[in-house]
Order: structure tokens, then sequence, then C-alpha cells
């Protein structure tokens, strides 16, 4: 009884946390709540974040804030068409004095890294990325050195831009627990914009944003994870949606097992941000279509006929019946 009592108590004193998160954020940005709280789930999950939308919807605000908020190491990185690999990574420079090889670490080496417009680097450079974001650890000149233990990649992209753009692998999205879509502002959301320019009213300054969550707390977050119930009939209700998603006429190649674990995964930490230690239906719904969105390769037929893979995540849901 004692320990339930300090699990409840330990629960409350993180949901202040997270409204305080919450809160903090919508004073820089308006709207885009739903965005704002699967981002931090994937935080709390310990998964990496794709964030998609169209240009000037604030994706890359949402990131910087995001960190600002969360008392870490952060570093961002613009990736362009011309980055190396040495860029991201870092490099070993011959040092005069010494007669040895110094490593100098790029800005991957972080606790939260920004990835900005991660579609316009080539593949090699893209590539420098599937080692540390999969086993937080880099390997340069048969070195291996890992990553702080709080790793977290967040990386924005534009849906609309092919020139000078390159295409994700597979592979790599794949590694991403979710791709975010950022859309527009409702109209109310957007005169709300115009009316703080317009009374001059600037928004928050990132420099002047506080940290609100410190790494030990974050860590302790994540650990708490392994204490939120998942009931053995949400378990087949998540194995049953993936499992839909291989039979689907309009897919052509489905979600892997990596999926099924990041629904399990991002449902307990979604039901935590709500400030609970049960997983419920609504969970599972609530983070399944960014986490399968950009696994699921959908038929040419399907593509045609103007399904998108977040359309049809959305009607794998429909068609798995839920558990009561």
């Amino acid at each position: 009884m004692e320990e339930t009592n300090q699990t409840r108590t330990e629960l409350t004193a993180f949901a202040e946390k997270i409204q305080l998160l919450r809160e903090q954020i919508a004073q820089v940005i308006v709207g885009q709540e739903q965005a704002v709280d699967l981002v931090l789930t994937a935080i709390i999950a310990d998964g990496h974040v794709l964030i998609e939308g169209v240009p000037g919807v604030a994706k890359t605000l949402l990131a910087r804030l995001v960190s600002r908020l969360i008392d870490t190491r952060f570093s961002r990185i613009q990736f362009t068409p011309d980055l190396m690999p040495s860029d991201v990574l870092g490099t070993t420079v011959f040092n005069m004095k010494t007669q040895t090889f110094d490593f100098h670490p790029g800005p991957v080496f972080s606790d939260i890294v920004l990835v900005d417009e991660i579609n316009r680097a080539p593949a090699k450079t893209q590539a420098a990325l599937f080692e540390v974001m999969e086993e937080r650890q880099v390997t340069i000149d048969g070195e291996t050195r890992r990553m702080g233990d709080v790793y977290t990649v967040i990386a924005t992209q534009n849906p609309v831009e092919q020139e000078g753009t390159y295409k994700l692998p597979e592979a790599q999205t794949d590694r991403f627990l979710m791709k975010i879509t950022m859309g527009y502002p409702s109209e109310e959301e957007e005169v709300q914009i115009l009316e703080r320019h317009l009374q001059n009213r600037t928004f928050t300054r990132l420099e002047d944003v506080v940290p609100v969550i410190t790494h030990d707390e974050l860590l302790a977050l994540r650990r708490r994870l392994s204490d939120v119930f998942v009931e053995p009939s949400l378990m087949k209700y998540i194995v049953g949606i993936v499992q839909q998603s291989r039979r689907s006429k309009a897919i052509f190649l489905g979600a892997s097992p990596r999926a099924s674990v990041a629904m399990l995964n991002a449902s307990r930490a979604y039901a935590l941000l709500q400030g609970r230690d049960f997983v419920t239906p609504d969970d599972i719904q609530q983070v399944t279509p960014p986490i399968l969105q950009h696994r699921l390769i959908l038929t040419a037929e399907a593509e045609m006929e103007g399904h998108t893979p977040l359309k049809v995540a959305r009607r794998l849901i429909e068609k798995v019946e839920v558990p009561k």
C-alpha cells in the first residue's frame, strides 16, 4: 500500500512537470497541442522524432523549445547538400605538439540533437546517422564512442520541396519512433498569432525560457515506464493493428515487429503524459498513426487513388476490434 501511495505521489509530481512544460510551450507556440504531446511522448519513450510540415508552421521552433525546457546539452545541425559525414560525427586531427591524433567531436555528440531539414543531405551523410540513432554510439577509426543516456535526435523536413532534397532511406526512417505531421493553425489560432503581432506583444524568446525538467528527472520519468500497466488484451490489440498492416491490399510493405515495440513503449509514455499508470485503448490509438505512417509503403494503386500512409494507418485502427 505504501509503495502504491509513493507511485501516485511521483505520478502527481510528474504530471505537474508535464503541465508546466505545456504551459511554457504555449507561451511561445500558438496551438499545435497534439504535435507537442506527441513530441513529449517520444522523448519520454526514449525515441527519436521526425517532424514534417510546410515551411512556417514552427517545426524547428518546437524542437528548439523542447530542448530548452529540458536541462541538458543541445546541438543543432543544419543539413545541406554539401555536408560531409565528418561535419556531423567529427574528425581525427594530428596534434603536432603531442605527436598523437586527437578526436574533435562533431555536433552529433550531445544529448538532444536537432537535425534541421534532414532530407537536404546526400545518402553518404544520412548513413552517418544510422549507427548513432540505433545504438547510441559512433565508431570512428575503429574506436567506439558512446552517447549520453538521454540521447535523442529531433529531425525536421519539408514535404513540399523537391529541388535539392534527397529521399530518406527506409532503414533510416524506421529508426524514428514517430513521424509527426504539423499542419496549418486553425482560423482562431492564426487570428491569435496576428493579434500578438498587432499589439506588439512579442512571443517569449527562447533565451528567456527556463528549463523545467532536469536531466535526472527525465531519466526517472523514463524508468517509470516499466511501472505502467498494460493488459494482455491491449498487447493483442497492438499486434492486431500491426498484423492488419501486413494484410491490407493498400499496403505493399507492412510494419515490422519494431513498430509493435514502438507502439507499446509510446502508449505507456502517452499514458504517463496524461498522469496515469495504466494504458487505455485510446492511448494506443493516439500514438499509432505517427508510429506507422513512415513505416508503411503503399501500393501504386493506393497512391494513385489518393491514399496517404497517414490515412491508411488511421483506417487500420478502425478495422481492429477495440478491447473492452
